[in-house]
């Protein structure tokens, strides 16, 4: 062990003392903070807001105080369907009542896991991952299509949202420890070969998620009226229908033609992966990704959006990001600069080292291209209208190569290559594997 001496500090004051510029970075960031000091408004200002290539879109939603990104971005690109094709753009889907049922379905699949591990020891490093999050709000794509298979869709205002749907954090906390203490006896009932005892405790437990999420989300609805008025002021109305007359009647049910395309540099390209842990339905859709070149994401984005099809993407949203004016640039801020250091890790580097990752997902609605290469993305987020230009983002292209790593897209403007090694076998990884 090396230990840290009053010399080696010493040396270190002189060496800071040494540059004059240290000092005037001292002043900037002390009184400014590290992200204003190193604002660079000259890249922020190359980016504007005419996309070449864009899906008419208006307004935009709002997840509020809740990890519910996936949901939201999922049911965009389909009420971005319903619009084209009902001509009613500001149409919204209900993201709490998916919602509702997700919390339900997971607590299900985490039984099911806890049950099929119970003979391994607590510490076990997969058990450890299943008791650090039993019952999340993050999620995948494939998750949003396990959903509404199973329990369709309904418009917004037929199931409108809760507190608690917007504010999660506290009933995050008391739903997870119910699961972790559920867990713990049916661990025990497992390991003593009580299977039909802990089978009727399995019952009695989600009986008791289920009214907990009743208390905290209201009761799904099972039949509504579809009401509406189109853009050109149309009313239309069809009377009693059920979550799943409504997607079967107004969507079309092409949620297996998706491929979820994966950019990361630390896993072999051109592979199917699955993330098993991460699935949340029961004999749903499973989690998978196709990890492969960038370029590839790009190319199946562009002509999706030429299409008149939005895009699901998942990103690291809080790297090179200004929140209030909607702005995702790769050199936005050049805190190495103000800091006198180099940083200059790639994205495998970062995946690696978990400096980066997958932690929110959004729409591209737009794309603009200069000689047939893009510049800039048009961006629908789901924070409100107050973050960003009325709800919407712009991404520059270098920002799209280092920090977004999943879009959404159709096999039809995929290579053939690549579709057939979605439909083959996947390659499992682990809860912590950087995929997750």
């Amino acid at each position: 062990m090396h230990k840290l001496t009053m010399a080696g500090i010493a040396k270190f004051q002189k060496d800071y003392h040494e540059k004059a510029q240290n000092n005037v970075a001292k002043l900037a960031v002390v009184n400014n903070g590290l992200l204003n000091a190193s604002y660079n408004h000259e890249g922020a200002n190359k980016l504007n807001r005419t996309f070449s290539i864009e899906v008419p879109t208006d307004n935009v939603t709002n997840q509020k105080q809740s990890g519910r990104c996936w949901l939201f971005a999922a049911l965009n690109t389909l009420r971005h369907k319903f619009a084209q094709t009902n001509k009613a753009k500001n149409f919204t889907l209900s993201q709490s009542y998916l919602f509702f049922w997700d919390r339900i379905e997971r607590a299900n699949i985490f039984f099911e896991n806890i049950i099929e591990t119970a003979t391994q020891p607590l510490d076990d490093r997969v058990v450890q991952s299943y008791m650090a999050a039993p019952d999340t709000d993050g999620g995948q794509w494939a998750m949003a299509v396990s959903l509404i298979r199973k329990y369709g869709l309904v418009p917004s205002y037929a199931q409108a949202e809760s507190f608690t749907a917007n504010n999660t954090s506290a009933f995050n906390q008391a739903l997870n420890m119910k699961l972790r203490q559920d867990a713990l006896i049916l661990r025990n009932l497992v390991k003593n070969n009580k299977l039909d005892e802990a089978e009727e405790k399995r019952q009695e437990f989600l009986s008791a998620v289920y009214q907990m999420a009743v208390i905290a989300f209201g009761e799904p609805v099972q039949k509504f009226d579809l009401e509406f008025r189109d853009d050109e002021g149309k009313y239309h109305m069809d009377a009693n229908l059920s979550p799943l007359d409504f997607f079967h009647n107004y969507f079309e049910d092409d949620l297996d033609d998706y491929v979820v395309l994966f950019n990361a540099p630390d896993h072999e390209f051109d592979k199917l992966y699955s993330l098993p842990f991460e699935d949340n339905v029961v004999g749903g859709s499973p989690v998978k990704f196709l990890n492969t070149k960038i370029d590839n994401l790009k190319a199946a984005a562009i002509a999706q959006l030429k299409a008149g099809e939005t895009i699901w993407f998942g990103c690291d949203v809080g790297k090179a990001s200004d929140r209030q004016n909607g702005i995702l640039s790769r050199d936005l801020y050049l805190t190495d600069l103000v800091l006198g250091i180099k940083t200059n890790l790639s994205k495998k580097e970062r995946l690696l080292t978990r400096a980066s990752g997958s932690t929110h997902a959004m729409t591209l609605v737009g794309v603009d291209l200069v000689n047939d290469n893009p510049r800039q993305w048009k961006v629908e987020n789901s924070w409100g209208e107050k973050a960003g230009k009325n709800g919407y983002f712009v991404m520059d292209d270098a920002w799209f190569d280092e920090y977004l790593f999943k879009v959404v897209v159709k096999k039809q403007y995929l290579p053939e290559k690549l579709v057939k090694i979605w439909e083959g076998p996947a390659t499992a990884v682990k809860p912590w594997d950087s995929m997750a």
